[in-house]
């Protein structure tokens, strides 16, 4: 492997011990300092993510398959960037009051209880599809299994200890791959659909 991959390499487990120490300090410090471990975290993330696709992006910039993968991986990215910062109403979830948070059960978050992980895998597999045989789409994966862990922890953990209700939510709403159930439940639910008019 390349230095650039090693590079990625090396971020993606620093960007995601970062998360994890994130959720610990949460939960058990709450020290300010580290509530910004998430923030640095992802932007660790993203800088790696930027570095390599530039040295690959130049390469493979050609093609139907570079085209249609890096649409692809553009529509993953919004996705993502939409479930994970549009999705939820911070006003009604995230107010400081001295009981639990309520879970966010609607929309993608009725759809499954991490539906961000998935939109994240599908980001860095079209993103490494497009530059083969460039290495970013192992790297991707290997990203996309990090991630896993942190939600398997979050889902275990932090989320339980977080929410009062995560008990029901965990009963009603699968892990990460959508039922029928789940999946007519999201499209009822959809922020999007309800402002469609649909």
């Amino acid at each position: 492997m390349q230095y650039k991959d090693w590079f990625g390499l090396c971020c993606g487990i620093i960007a995601f011990a970062l998360y994890f120490l994130y959720d610990i300090n949460s939960v058990c410090w709450k020290k300010k300092l580290l509530h910004k471990c998430f923030f640095v975290g992802s932007l660790l993330l993203a800088a790696a993510t930027v570095f390599q696709a530039i040295f690959a992006i130049g390469a493979a910039a050609k093609g139907i398959r570079f085209w249609i993968c890096m649409v692809l991986a553009v529509l993953s990215l919004i996705s993502l960037a939409d479930t994970l910062f549009f999705e939820l109403p911070f006003e009604e979830t995230y107010l400081e009051t001295n009981e639990k948070p309520k879970v966010y059960d609607r929309g993608m978050y009725a759809l499954c209880r991490h539906p961000g992980v998935i939109w994240f895998f599908f980001f860095y597999i079209f993103l490494g599809a497009a530059v083969l045989p460039e290495k970013l789409l192992y790297i991707g994966v290997f990203y996309s299994l990090l991630n896993l862990l942190y939600v398997i922890f979050q889902d275990v953990w932090t989320f339980p200890r977080t929410f009062d209700d995560y008990g029901l939510y965990k009963k009603s709403t699968p892990f990460l791959l959508p039922s029928i159930s789940s999946l007519k439940r999201a499209v009822k639910t959809s922020r999007h659909l309800q402002e469609w008019g649909a």
